[in-house]
């Protein structure tokens, strides 16, 4: 090998697995199995879930990693149980209990009741135990440290929750969120507007942005497919990259469009909407990127994958 030659460290795989994270590891050492499996030069996951969290977990392979933030900024949805009476360090069932209760008086309906007031805009204090950094560090660093630092609240919205079971023992919520969301957070004020304590003990993504549970794929699956037809069987479960924003508006663009575009010249797209952000489709119906109207009512590119003609 000559000198200054790059090694190459893995093949270019570009697309969207959505993966169906199992529990009791974190999203990034998940994420590094999964790159080793397709033997990936670049891999990317579109927000952590918790050690003790299952479920949607979209990673981004190569050029699909310029959309990742787009699949972040999107809302999210969970099933949630939670156990009553305990509150542990971290808000769930992988922390150490720091207080318990009695949870007598419990009903369905009081509960029912007091859900109102944690739908559409509300404020959270993040937990120490997040992967929020302060001073460069991340807050759960420094919380095993024994540690603890100020937070600010942070403004989220709750979508949707409902309550989908319930004993004296335990309850379980749907909550579909805006990015930021913390559920541990969530279930601990919704105990506490009642007068007791939770802790989370399950919880698991239904949905992530466009993607939901029924495409997610398991690590067996991938396993599995790989036994029996390698690298190629692999990449056959990925996602294009459009899908990442097929919810958004479309525009087509023409050939000198496009080149202009590719140039990082704003264009003026006929049917173009009024303002926001929109995909990208070039003259032979290829996914090109994402641009962004202009208050001059031109399309300004924002992220172009680099392998469109």
């Amino acid at each position: 090998m000559s000198v200054g030659r790059r090694r190459n460290n893995g093949r270019k795989v570009d697309g969207i697995l959505v993966l169906d994270k199992p529990g009791g590891c974190t999203s990034n050492e998940i994420l590094q199995r999964v790159k080793r499996m397709f033997g990936a030069a670049k891999v990317g996951h579109t927000g952590s879930l918790d050690p003790l969290a299952t479920g949607v977990l979209p990673l981004c392979f190569g050029e699909a990693t310029k959309f990742s933030q787009y699949l972040l900024d999107s809302d999210k949805a969970y099933v949630v149980k939670a156990k009553w009476g305990e509150k542990t360090n971290t808000a769930d069932a992988d922390g150490e209990v720091v207080e318990r209760c009695a949870t007598d008086g419990l009903t369905r309906e009081l509960l029912e009741s007091t859900l109102p007031d944690f739908r559409g805009g509300i404020e959270q204090v993040p937990s120490m135990f997040s992967a929020l950094k302060h001073k460069g560090q991340p807050l759960y660093k420094l919380a095993r440290q024994g540690l603890e630092v100020e937070r600010e609240a942070r403004k989220v919205h709750i979508v949707q929750l409902d309550l989908l079971d319930f004993d004296t023992e335990h309850f379980s919520l749907f909550v579909a969120c805006s990015k930021g969301t913390y559920i541990r957070n969530l279930v601990e004020d919704i105990a506490v507007a009642i007068g007791n304590l939770a802790h989370v003990v399950e919880l698991r993504r239904t949905w992530a942005g466009p993607y939901v549970e029924s495409q997610a794929k398991t690590v067996e699956v991938l396993s599995e497919t790989l036994e029996l037809g390698g690298h190629q069987a692999l990449d056959q479960l990925l996602l294009p990259l459009s899908s990442s924003v097929d919810h958004w508006p479309c525009l087509t663009l023409s050939e000198s469009s496009t080149f202009y575009l590719r140039n990082g010249n704003p264009v003026q797209v006929p049917g173009a909407p009024l303002d926001g952000w929109v995909k990208l489709i070039g003259p032979d119906e290829e996914f090109i990127g994402v641009g962004e109207l202009q208050d001059d009512g031109l399309v300004a590119p924002r992220r172009l994958i680099s392998n469109c003609n």
